[in-house]
């Protein structure tokens, strides 16, 4: 059985973590596969967004495997292991096109830093977010490092340091998801999403997501001069021209009632 399903429609991919047995649980065989399937997405050239989410409605991912990590006896296999999760997390912001975490049921450790990774989030109303690892007596650690940005670093420490669980409310009232609707909805919440996406021009998207990975390490002046290097850059394709030419047309259109 495929730990990892993917399946690419109209140049949209829909990847499912697929332990729901184990709440989907990150071991290491499903860390494999699904780093694989990345670096597959990440060569096609004509993939335009990802959806990814977890089997079941029990849970998106419900964290790290517990029982494989009970088995670490050493430093070494401790930092192996936990670069492998960092790696899904990292193919995950590095993939070329924007990645939609649809996010159902259970929501905790490296599934919240899985979540955090991706560029939108929708979760249902009865997700349940956590981040426990200080109960394990562990530190949350990888994409955990990204929740500043998204949260602020007073929510951060509420969250890493009482490891407590809290609700879909919760998350979008810190803004760690940007939309909370009835469970039933999320499939029409990511489509929508999807078909907005799919309005815009392709390249620009991707040139605009490789863009705001670079101003989240750059000083402000430099994410500047970025945008400036980008906005020329595009202008290497047809697509502006093209773009701009039908949205152009379209206006004048309208102007003269056509």
């Amino acid at each position: 059985m495929s730990l990892v399903l993917l399946s690419i429609e109209n140049h949209i991919a829909r990847v499912t973590i697929n332990r729901p047995e184990k709440l989907n649980a990150m071991n290491s065989a499903l860390i494999a596969e699904f780093f694989a399937v990345f670096a597959h997405l990440a060569e096609d050239q004509e993939l335009r967004a990802v959806v990814l989410t977890g089997a079941g409605s029990k849970s998106f991912v419900g964290g790290a495997d517990i029982a494989e990590m009970g088995t670490i006896q050493t430093p070494a296999q401790a930092r192996a292991f936990i670069t492998s999760v960092h790696r899904c997390c990292d193919a995950v912001r590095t993939l070329p096109v924007p990645v939609i975490a649809r996010i159902q049921g259970f929501c905790f450790g490296a599934g919240l830093e899985l979540a955090a990774s991706c560029d939108l989030r929708v979760a249902g109303q009865g997700a349940a977010f956590g981040m426990q690892e200080v109960k394990l007596g562990i530190p949350s650690v990888i994409e955990a490092a990204l929740l500043p940005g998204l949260v602020g670093w007073g929510r951060t420490r509420e969250m890493l340091l009482l490891g407590e669980t809290f609700s879909a409310a919760d998350a979008a009232r810190w803004n760690l998801v940007e939309r909370v609707v009835p469970d039933g909805d999320l499939d029409a919440a990511v489509d929508d999403w999807l078909a907005k996406l799919l309005t815009s021009a392709p390249l620009a998207v991707r040139n605009q997501k490789a863009l705001m990975r670079r101003w989240e390490r750059l000083p402000l002046a430099e994410a500047i001069q970025a945008g400036i290097d980008s906005f020329a850059q595009s202008f290497d394709s047809d697509e502006p021209k093209q773009a701009l030419g039908h949205f152009l047309a379209a206006a004048a259109a309208r102007k003269h009632g056509v």
